[in-house]
């Protein structure tokens, strides 16, 4: 090459999500796909059918939507595409005024070549798209063996997980989440079979009765899992086509146990455990719930001045001080960060699940519109 001659600059592709369920939708959309096929830098490779579906969340009352995705080709960064396709949404006056409100025209970036990008502005591949049957199937139809670089399946594959019927659900995440509350909103929803579990883990190290709770011997902690999956056994599950809701996952039980136990009686346990989630029905989707460090200390005092008064939270142990609130803190962030990477990397005992939802918990109500928001997205 002449050393005067340009390099070619590399080119992206990116998978892009669209909707409008206002004005006339499938005018906007047209107009929309049209301004991206013809922007400078951008190849337009593959544009999906349009396919009508119900409003997930937000107001009642709004119209339908009409999705559609497409792909494209394109020399621009992540950044650069994200300001292009709100140029695009501008031109045809798109109002951002409510969350999931109706509007004129949405796009959305939902993958960037195998790129993982978490921003202030900026969440690349979509952080929801993985359970939304109105971008996966519009999305299917153009890209369907593209590969999601952190769920790792194609899209194709994404589709069909959500489309097989879910026996099980499984609202995770550590005590003082919200996973109780959380877990019977969705149950309501669904019409299904609720669980919540039998006993609370015991995780903090807070006295009770007189023996400090990482005394558990594996036995305590064997008898704690038995008693959490009984009810999970596939001999005894019932045929139900609603399935079955739950506030717990077994593999959070074995990861509490290895927190608190010395090697030697963590094997023991292990070994044990291993056969007790073979007889089980394992999640097929997880609501993951996250909490600050700051929501669980502020939960722990909740807690502390309403025992008694409110079952709210009431999975976490009652700190009478503030230093043993403290105290408290650190081992429920830890198990959080240890359910998270066994969700995501499917690096536990207990099976994958299909699906995997990851929902802000600080604001329990929010958290709780999130979550059904999310399951109904599924259907």
């Amino acid at each position: 090459m002449p050393p005067d001659a340009a390099a070619p600059s590399r080119r992206s592709q990116c998978l892009i999500g669209c909707g409008a369920n206002l004005g006339s939708r499938r005018e906007q959309l047209d107009q929309a796909i049209d301004m991206l096929r013809f922007m400078p830098g951008v190849e337009m490779l593959q544009v999906s059918q349009f396919v009508e579906t119900r409003p997930i969340g937000g107001p009642a009352g709004q119209p339908p939507f009409l999705n559609a995705a497409c792909l494209v080709e394109t020399s621009f960064g992540p950044e650069e595409v994200l300001d292009m396709l709100a140029a695009v949404e501008n031109t045809l006056h798109r109002e951002r005024s409510t969350r999931w409100g109706p509007r004129t025209i949405d796009l959305d970036l939902l993958i960037y070549d195998d790129r993982v990008i978490s921003t202030e502005h900026l969440q690349v591949p979509h952080p929801r798209m993985t359970t939304r049957r109105f971008v996966l199937e519009p999305a299917a139809q153009i890209a369907a063996k593209l590969r999601h670089p952190v769920a790792g399946c194609t899209i194709g594959e994404l589709l069909d997980n959500i489309s097989q019927r879910h026996l099980h659900i499984a609202v995770v995440g550590i005590p003082g989440s919200g996973a109780p509350e959380v877990a019977s909103a969705v149950a309501d929803v669904t019409l299904s079979r609720l669980l919540h579990a039998p006993a609370f883990i015991p995780l903090t190290g807070q006295p009770e009765g007189g023996r400090a709770r990482n005394g558990h011997t594996a036995d305590d902690w064997l008898d704690f899992a038995e008693a959490c999956a009984g009810p999970l056994t596939r001999a005894f599950w019932p045929d139900d086509p609603h399935g079955t809701v739950t506030d717990y996952w077994l593999e959070g039980v074995r990861l509490a146990a290895a927190n608190q136990l010395h090697s030697a009686a963590y094997d023991s346990f292990q070994d044990a455990f291993q056969q007790v989630v073979a007889e089980t029905i394992c999640p097929h989707v997880v609501l993951f719930l996250e909490v600050s460090p700051q929501t669980i200390s502020d939960r722990l005092a909740y807690r502390a001045h309403a025992a008694g008064r409110s079952d709210v939270f009431g999975d976490l142990v009652v700190a009478d001080t503030h230093d043993e609130i403290d105290t408290a803190v650190a081992p429920l962030l830890d198990l959080q960060e240890k359910l998270k990477a066994s969700l995501l990397h499917g690096d536990g005992c207990c099976p994958r699940p299909k699906a995997v939802i990851q929902l802000a918990a600080d604001d329990l109500g929010r958290a709780i519109l999130d979550a059904v928001a999310a399951i109904e997205a599924m259907a």
